[in-house]
């Protein structure tokens, strides 16, 4: 037996697709395992998650994400301009739709720029948690883990930003799992380091929960670096964020959205 996957990319965040938009390919109770088994860049297809594409009973689309370590993800910002490209150039969908995620309904407007794929994605509000940890300096959500202030929000993921003067300098690895697994994170969270560039612009290396590891680019997390750079009035409602994968633009006005490519790398099928 075969299963077909398309293998797809947002800024180098990169993800296997099953489509089961018709029926169930994959049982729930192995999804998880799945995942593990075809994320592995050795003896799999190598992802940093995999996107289950099914139907709404509410919204147009649901996207489920499965991740390295098995566990599922509330959220995806570069996995769900993935799947949408996916649903769009399927007929599923057209330049408009809602998907559902476990962080809620997420609204998508996406179109082909210049043979490119662009989508603007409609992100859950950002919301901003104090965190119990003993707090150095000002501000109501500035906290203080080693050398580090820390700032926690949610953008549909829990995130901790980092600000830092020398994002290159950072040792993203060594760094980041004290924070990832701050016992004040519940469910953990992902940690971005980020870096102001310009007057409207920064760059961020993400490492983040589930993979365990730096990848090249986080849709949440972007959006995330963003609404705290904008809360503590260092930047506008418009920051166009660098990641290692490439460029988002974040627009803070009224909630938040994300807007960014994503491609198809290629498509294939899984004998068994």
């Amino acid at each position: 037996m075969e299963i077909p996957f398309t293998k797809l990319q947002g800024n180098g965040n990169d993800f296997v697709l099953i489509d089961e938009y018709e029926k169930t390919i994959i049982p729930n109770d192995m999804k998880a395992r799945f995942a593990a088994t075809y994320c592995d860049r050795r003896f799999g297809i190598g992802a940093d998650g995999v996107l289950f594409l099914v139907k709404s009973e509410t919204g147009n689309l649901r996207m489920r994400i499965l991740q390295p370590d098995e566990s599922e993800a509330e959220m995806c910002g570069n996995g769900i301009r993935c799947l949408a490209k996916y649903a769009f150039d399927a007929g599923y969908v057209k330049n408009s739709c809602t998907i559902d995620t476990l962080a809620g309904p997420v609204g998508v407007e996406m179109a082909y720029r210049d043979d490119s794929f662009v989508a603007t994605i409609s992100m859950p509000t950002p919301k901003f948690n104090r965190l119990e940890i003993p707090a150095q300096g000002e501000g109501e959500y500035k906290e203080h883990i080693g050398v580090f202030d820390v700032y926690a929000a949610n953008t549909g993921v829990p995130h901790a930003v980092v600000l830092v003067d020398d994002i290159e300098s950072v040792n993203v690895e060594a760094l980041a799992p004290p924070i990832r697994f701050h016992e004040s994170f519940v469910n953990g969270a992902n940690v971005n380091f980020v870096q102001k560039t310009g007057k409207d612009s920064i760059k961020i290396r993400t490492f983040e929960r589930g993979v365990e590891g730096e990848t090249l680019s986080c849709g949440t997390g972007a959006t995330a670096a963003a609404a705290v750079i904008h809360h503590l009035g260092l930047m506008g409602e418009t920051v166009k964020v660098e990641t290692m994968g490439g460029p988002l633009v974040i627009y803070l006005k009224d909630g938040a959205k994300m807007e960014g490519p994503a491609e198809t790398v290629f498509t294939g099928k899984i004998s068994y």
